[in-house]
């Protein structure tokens, strides 16, 4: 919502003035602000978890699954990043590749990339054919006696090239993977809140008929503040706190945090930010096809929104 933009600073000032605690003290802010962001999403997405940043989210959102399905085995599409833990590491080929390599628990999935990927726009059912590599995973990895806890997802791989999988390919890997008694994870860190336009999440690009069973938040959650969420089902949710041992975040959802979520929202809402995403981004991606005529180096421009990619290339052919 741009830097030092005064409704966020006005938010995060008052709240500062009046009242910052942990959040062992209970406190209206984070019931408004789980309010105000369940109406953003499909309603049995109707749990939410705050913390401080999108590594905290993504790594609880790993617990979740774990703890809900008793598996421990994580599938993650090629080049993937999911944040700095140690676990999450794990799950992100863009790191582990040069650290410490692949653990076993862990299966890497290729990129549902129709330019450059396995499958290509002149494959007959290219969202089949990637979605049937994440079956060939699942069979494989459950002959060898592993359990899939997760499909684990940026609903629009950054780090992997700005790639916009076909719409349809999440539907069919949610099928394989609830099959095998795991859970869709939809890391929205970097794509939610609007960025890409016509729907305020990334997920929902593939269809109304598409829920995650958990969705990730952070980044532009707090315009720059330290905040980050998860949101999920009551039944992972039940499974979770089931174990006795309760969930606790020190500042995550803290009065301050939760004041500045709601007003980065009332921000998005009032200056239509998603219709601006819309309208700057259909801009940016005419004026870039236009360069596109001109310049054989670029070989694909890709993108929703303010998500753009632009593939630059060697050879048009290959």
């Amino acid at each position: 919502v741009g830097h030092c933009h005064p409704d966020i600073v006005k938010a995060a000032h008052e709240q500062n003035q009046l009242l910052n605690t942990n959040s062992r003290y209970l406190h209206d802010n984070l019931v408004d602000y789980a309010e105000r962001l369940s109406k953003t999403l499909p309603e049995k997405l109707c749990i939410f978890y705050f913390l401080n940043s999108g590594s905290e989210a993504n790594d609880l959102a790993l617990r979740l699954a774990r703890q809900y399905t008793k598996h421990e085995d994580v599938i993650v599409l090629d080049h993937a990043y999911h944040g700095h833990l140690t676990s999450l590491i794990d799950i992100s080929p863009y790191k582990f590749r040069n650290l410490e390599g692949q653990k076993e628990w862990v299966h890497v999935a290729p990129v549902p990339d129709t330019y450059r990927g396995l499958y290509r726009e002149d494959h007959e059912d290219p969202v089949t054919a990637y979605a049937d590599e994440v079956k060939n995973i699942i069979e494989h990895a459950q002959k060898r006696g592993r359990k899939i806890a997760a499909f684990f997802v940026e609903s629009l791989p950054s780090v992997g090239g700005q790639i916009i999988p076909p719409a349809g390919y999440f539907q069919k890997v949610a099928e394989h993977v609830h099959k095998a008694g795991g859970v869709f994870i939809a890391d929205e860190i970097q794509v939610g809140f609007g960025r890409v336009g016509k729907h305020f999440w990334a997920f929902q690009l593939q269809g109304e008929d598409f829920i995650p069973d958990i969705v990730t938040m952070g980044k532009p959650i707090g315009n720059g503040h330290p905040l980050a969420c998860v949101a999920t089902t009551k039944e992972i949710a039940e499974a979770f706190a089931a174990t006795g041992v309760e969930y606790f975040n020190t500042f995550g959802g803290n009065p301050v945090s939760c004041a500045i979520g709601l007003a980065v929202l009332d921000v998005i809402e009032k200056e239509h930010l998603q219709a601006h995403a819309t309208e700057v981004g259909n801009f940016l991606m005419k004026t870039l096809k236009e360069q596109q005529i001109k310049h054989p180096i670029i070989g694909d421009v890709r993108g929703c929104g303010l998500f753009i990619g632009v593939d630059l290339i060697k050879d048009q052919a290959e």
